[in-house]
């Protein structure tokens, strides 16, 4: 049945479930899916938590990832992903739209929309993505205020920091940030663009007992490293934030070119999901057989007298 209105929707909390999903030995591993589709497709594959990246969610709108969205775009986006699998749901928070206020309402308005965790960014705006150059980080001390009061308004909601610091104040810098992000009250650490396995050995070893998450994007300044090396590194997360946006860009930038170039979709057709594979995995037979016994529709038998 369609978790959205079947009677298995999870009575946990979502970050009490994501909470979970981190006692257990193995990594975390959360592929990024920003829409309904995208998450149901990961979960049939197994995953048991997402990741929803600003980045992707801001490509999808047709904007560049430079803190453009706002909290009511990415909760619009939540409520579908969450709708569609009621799997515990990573969201990319940026630098929390605005100072320690604008951070409470964000925090709020995600838990309320289903997410399970959020990280924030110690970056200022206009933000960047952590793998380009010239990024400007917020003082320590008002990034740790933005963590605090994140802290103060959530109910379940996991807070991770992230941290950029490690480009432009090296290691030292983003292990002392770190560390008083998590006095300030973060669940777990994030720490951004490292660039070898040592850096990510090195930072792993500097905060022992502490959760981590690893980012995996393609086309940025890490080498590709599969789950298992991260968690022989000492990572209890990972993260693909925008692969599958790219797998899905570069699919219909292929499939308009070959409608101009071919005068329709022809040759395009053993590349697309069938109507029955997509059928089956948006539940649409479950939830038409489900539409037919709400309610038995009862036919007049005559008309009523005056």
């Amino acid at each position: 049945m369609p978790y959205v209105i079947a009677d298995d929707i999870p009575d946990e909390p979502a970050g009490v479930r994501f909470r979970r999903l981190l006692d257990r030995p193995e990594i975390l591993q959360l592929p990024g899916a920003h829409l309904g589709i995208a998450a149901l497709l990961a979960k049939k594959q197994g995953f048991p938590g997402l990741y929803m990246s600003g980045a992707a969610m801001s490509a999808t709108m047709g904007l560049p990832d430079l803190g453009m969205i706002t909290v009511d775009d990415v909760a619009w986006h939540i409520r579908q992903v969450v709708r569609a699998s009621a799997l515990p749901v990573l969201v990319d928070g940026d630098t929390g739209y605005g100072e320690a206020l604008n951070v409470m309402h964000m925090v709020r308005s995600f838990e309320e929309a289903g997410a399970a965790a959020v990280h924030l960014e110690d970056q200022l705006l206009p933000k960047k993505c952590g793998h380009l150059n010239d990024k400007k980080l917020a003082a320590a001390e008002d990034m740790a205020a933005k963590v605090a009061a994140a802290r103060k308004a959530r109910k379940h909601l996991y807070i991770i920091a992230r941290t950029d610091a490690a480009a432009s104040e090296g290691m030292d810098g983003a292990v002392a940030r770190a560390k008083l992000y998590l006095e300030a009250g973060a669940d777990a650490i994030f720490p951004e663009a490292l660039n070898t396995r040592e850096m990510f050995v090195e930072f792993a070893k500097r905060m022992p007992g502490v959760k981590l998450l690893a980012n995996m994007t393609e086309f940025g300044r890490t080498p590709f490293f599969t789950a298992a090396e991260f968690q022989e590194m000492g990572y209890a997360m990972v993260i693909w934030p925008v692969s599958h946006l790219r797998v899905a860009a570069r699919g219909m930038e292929e499939l308009y070119a070959a409608i101009a170039r071919d005068g329709g979709t022809q040759k395009m057709v053993e590349r697309m999901q069938t109507r029955a594979q997509l059928y089956e995995t948006i539940h649409y037979q479950e939830y038409e057989a489900l539409d037919a016994t709400l309610v038995k529709t009862i036919v007049p038998e005559g008309m009523p007298q005056r």
